[in-house]
């Protein structure tokens, strides 16, 4: 049964890589939360405290806030991920135990999907010295989405996460150059993927013998056939926990240093396989008693990772702040993931990521224009955790990334204000060389590239 179970995609086996979609920062993270940020390409968004958003990005920035603020952002993300097949092929033992490139029949294809992610602030002061805020937002998640004839079919066609943190937190005044802020989050994940499924190839695997290989020709049961795909929609969620610290010191009047700490969450989720198979190899299936591509529930662990930032602002002339900031994420915990299926017939799934640790690094510019209009610019360098191509899916096709961003804030009254942002990300060519549980492999390049508009109110009560 443990050679049965294979047959499975690998897109299904690879649950946490679903969590990805077409994510912009490392892994499957998303650094959009907020809109002011967005135009330094939220370089120093740790030590720059300008806005409610700081709940998020360092709780200890509480304390440079007048009096209840609320901010709400929302950032709408366009992402490309064009992929060009270089000599994809079907389990060499379909094709007389031969390396056959070009054998693995589809479409090139855009996995790329536009959303719409949305941010919610709320700070307030108990006293001068002591605050509480409330971040409302979505650190992982977004979506890739490719077509059923799609060459890739076997290991992802639609790939989906969504999240919501709550994040309360608090923040106190220790003296009148630091300040120390902590919080605990509620973190909400649902994942939902879908992959195609080879009934030709599963049919002859089920066969034993020369006749039975040829009732599966007559039955249209060929490999690698669009027409007689069987697909699984896989979903899942759970509610888990995490903590977050942070201080800022100011070192001069004019020179600030920030520096935060989010933990890991494991999330433990839950959910069903839904298969809809194709009717001939259902008759194969039911006839041979195998109780394979059965509806059932699935389990899994998604480990999401610890960290730091360390950011700087410094306010260099009463009109110019200059920022900066490196972030470090702990991607080297996903190091494998394991499904496990409800239906005993069906064995654990074990696939390797073998991701690796990494680093962001920003630098930013605040002008100050006039006493309405502040206009901002950022460059920042993300780097991909997937360690090569061989590890890379088309559920995640990232790579390294390069942003170049602008933005600008704009004074309405004494209590409200707008931030507008926009980002271009620059992505390098990324190739894929994966080779799935079934022996199918993906070989190709992907053309990325994502673009970011963001805006955000910010009231002061």
């Amino acid at each position: 049964m443990k050679r049965t179970g294979i047959l499975l995609p690998a897109g299904l086996l690879a649950l946490c890589g679903a969590l990805a979609g077409q994510a912009r920062a490392a892994g499957f993270a998303l650094t959009e939360h907020s809109a002011s940020g967005m135009g330094t390409a939220f370089a120093g968004a740790g030590a720059a405290a300008h806005d409610p958003s700081t709940v998020w990005f360092n709780p200890a920035g509480m304390t440079r806030l007048r009096g209840a603020q609320m901010s709400v952002a929302l950032h709408v993300i366009a992402p490309s991920a064009d992929f060009t097949d270089k000599g994809s092929y079907i389990n060499p033992a379909l094709t007389g135990n031969n390396v056959t490139p070009g054998s693995l029949s589809g479409a090139d294809a855009d996995g790329g999907v536009t959303a719409v992610v949305p941010n919610f602030y709320y700070v307030r002061p108990f006293s001068s010295d002591l605050y509480f805020g409330l971040a409302v937002n979505v650190p992982f998640g977004l979506e890739t989405d490719y077509p059923a004839d799609w060459v890739g079919r076997y290991h992802a066609l639609n790939s989906k996460v969504t999240t919501v943190n709550i994040n309360p937190s608090l923040a106190y005044r220790v003296s009148p150059k630091l300040s120390i802020g902590g919080g605990i989050s509620a973190q909400y994940i649902k994942v939902d993927l879908s992959s195609a499924i080879d009934s030709g190839a599963l049919c002859l695997k089920l066969a034993q013998t020369t006749a039975q290989q040829a009732a599966c020709a007559t039955a249209g049961l060929l490999p690698n056939t669009v027409a007689n795909d069987s697909q699984v929609e896989i979903s899942g969620d759970d509610w888990s926990f995490g903590v977050n610290l942070g201080l800022l010191y100011d070192v001069t009047p004019s020179l600030r240093l920030g520096l935060a700490w989010r933990s890991a969450i494991d999330q433990d989720l839950s959910g069903s396989a839904d298969f809809t198979v194709n009717a001939a190899l259902q008759t194969v299936l039911t006839t041979a008693g195998v109780p394979l591509l059965q509806d059932t529930g699935v389990r899994a662990t998604a480990s999401l990772p610890q960290s730091a930032t360390l950011s700087a602002a410094w306010q260099v002339t009463p009109e110019v702040e200059l920022l900066a900031d490196a972030t470090w994420t702990g991607w080297s915990s996903f190091d494998e993931l394991r499904i496990k299926f409800d239906n005993p017939a069906q064995p654990d799934a074990v696939t390797d990521e073998s991701w690796e640790d990494v680093w962001r690094f920003g630098l930013g510019v605040n002008y100050h224009y006039s006493s309405r209009l502040t206009l901002r610019g950022g460059l920042a360098y993300d780097n991909e955790p997937i360690p090569d191509a061989e590890h890379r899916t088309p559920r995640i096709p990232g790579n390294d990334r390069t942003w170049v961003a602008a933005g600008a804030g704009l004074r309405l009254g004494p209590r409200l204000s707008l931030d507008f942002g926009y980002a271009h990300l620059f992505v390098d060519d990324t190739p894929i060389n994966h080779t799935d549980d079934n022996g199918y492999a993906l070989r190709g390049v992907y053309e990325n590239s994502v673009d970011i508009l963001s805006a955000q109110l910010n009231w002061q009560f």
